[in-house]
């Protein structure tokens, strides 16, 4: 098969109107987790392991339509883990260089969003922490144990 044959075939796999620039583009984009990303399972193991326990990827309020990858209700704390790119990480986040303008702006709106979240979760009274995928995942952890431990309600 020639280049103009398999770029002809690659566009005839995309469905109508999809915004994928391939049918190799759109398959690694669909790959992609939106949750339990190995960064999130180690912390969540780590912090399971320290005897707290939490829920995962749940509303922290019930009228907000955005996820944390870890709620702890009674202690009024959601942890959220960013990944460099779709977050747009100040230190690891490089630019793309296909589809560059829908991208940039993605990251942006996703950037905008999290803080959008954090002030409204803030509001509600909620302890908002975040970590970038590439912390260590045992200082996140202890710094997830100390926050809820210190937040959490006390038992009589």
């Amino acid at each position: 098969m020639n280049q103009a044959e398999n770029a002809a075939s690659s566009r005839e796999s995309l469905p109508a109107g999809s915004w994928a620039s391939s049918a190799a583009r759109r398959r690694n984009m669909q790959a992609i987790r939106s949750r339990d990303t190995k960064p999130e399972r180690v912390i969540r193991q780590l912090v399971h392991a320290q005897g707290l326990r939490y829920r995962v990827a749940a509303r922290p309020l019930p009228g907000l339509r955005r996820t944390a990858d870890m709620v702890f209700r009674p202690a009024k704390v959601a942890v959220f883990v960013d990944g460099c790119y779709w977050h747009g990480c100040p230190e690891h986040y490089i630019p793309p260089r296909t589809n560059s303008g829908y991208w940039s702006e993605k990251v942006a709106r996703n950037v905008a969003r999290d803080r959008e979240t954090d002030m409204l979760l803030t509001e509600a009274g909620w302890t908002v922490l975040r970590f970038w995928e590439h912390e260590s995942p045992d200082a996140c952890a202890l710094k997830v144990f100390d926050t809820v431990t210190e937040l959490r309600p006390r038992k009589l």
